[in-house]
């Protein structure tokens, strides 16, 4: 077929080439994520342009943007490349004599909460079932969803997921963490404020856990004194545990180092401390059947 909608217009290693360089806004770093020049991914684009007939890609000095013709394009391809993807997954799963292949990307919170007994709990029920698990931002897993590197993502709730399908899949309190005897003076709930003007251990300001605090500080006019930035619950308290500043976290993921490092978890006053995980996919109705089976247990847990 070669009138307009013929299919010899598309190749599926310039469609994920596309893909890439949209999703980094820079043919440099679209090349780089592919592994091939940019010399290379720029000859790609401009042949892909050429084929389809009309510009894709708008160039400036700052990095590149899908056209509207080029927006049509990625949501179609995102689609298609998404389903390669399972598709060579899937394929891979029986050569290799499994039954099936659960690809999750998680955030922190999860990992440190309620994930480990959740994938033990499916594990036993699903022992064939291979598990690829990836610890990301909640932003990095959702994209991952969106392009089809991942079925399922866990994802913390004040996350942009635009087209993606998700539900509640854990809820925790957020609390602060200080050093015993050093707290806030025994204080039931300590005030949000009065934690503020101490300096803050915190995870990395792109985080989900952190945009949740850095915008209740904003509502109450308040700067973050963001001390230092780690990369796990575990580091943040042993930060506070050796007196760098103090620590707003989930209480599930405080809770196994309070005992160990000497630490105490306060309840916090003058911000919502609920702490919602999303799970998010493209359609439930499409997943594998890993995935279905993972998504029945977490709806189960919530009940």
């Amino acid at each position: 077929m070669n009138g307009p909608a013929g299919l010899n217009r598309f190749d599926l290693t310039s469609l994920r080439l596309f893909v890439a360089v949209v999703g980094e806004g820079s043919l440099t770093l679209g090349a780089e994520r592919f592994g091939i020049s940019l010399a290379a991914a720029s000859k790609r684009m401009l042949e892909l342009e050429a084929r389809i007939g009309t510009p894709l890609l708008a160039r400036s000095k700052t990095g590149v943007a899908a056209t509207d013709a080029g927006q049509t394009l990625l949501r179609h391809a995102i689609t298609l490349v998404a389903d390669v993807e399972q598709l060579a997954v899937a394929m891979d799963d029986f050569r290799r004599g499994a039954k099936g292949h659960l690809r999750l990307w998680a955030n922190t919170s999860a990992f440190a909460g309620f994930l480990p007994g959740l994938l033990a709990d499916y594990t036993a029920v699903h022992p064939d079932v291979m598990i690829d698990l990836e610890d990301a931002l909640s932003e990095d897993a959702a994209r991952a969803v969106a392009r089809g590197a991942a079925e399922l993502a866990v994802i913390g709730a004040n996350t942009p997921c635009d087209g993606l399908q998700t539900f509640v899949c854990d809820k925790d309190e957020l609390v602060v963490v200080t050093p015993k005897g050093r707290g806030f003076g025994g204080k039931s709930a300590v005030p949000l404020q009065a934690i503020l003007d101490r300096d803050i251990v915190g995870l990395g300001r792109a985080t989900s856990l952190m945009r949740q605090i850095s915008a209740a500080a904003d509502a109450i006019g308040c700067e973050l004194r963001l001390r230092i930035q780690v990369r796990s619950f575990d580091a943040m308290c042993r930060m506070v545990a050796a007196g760098i500043g103090v620590a707003i976290l989930p209480r599930a993921g405080a809770a196994p180092h309070l005992a160990a490092m000497g630490l105490q978890a306060h309840r916090i006053s003058g911000m919502n401390t609920q702490r919602h995980l999303l799970l998010a996919m493209r359609d439930q109705q499409t997943l594998s059947r890993p995935a279905q089976a993972f998504v029945r247990m977490a709806q189960e847990r919530m009940q």
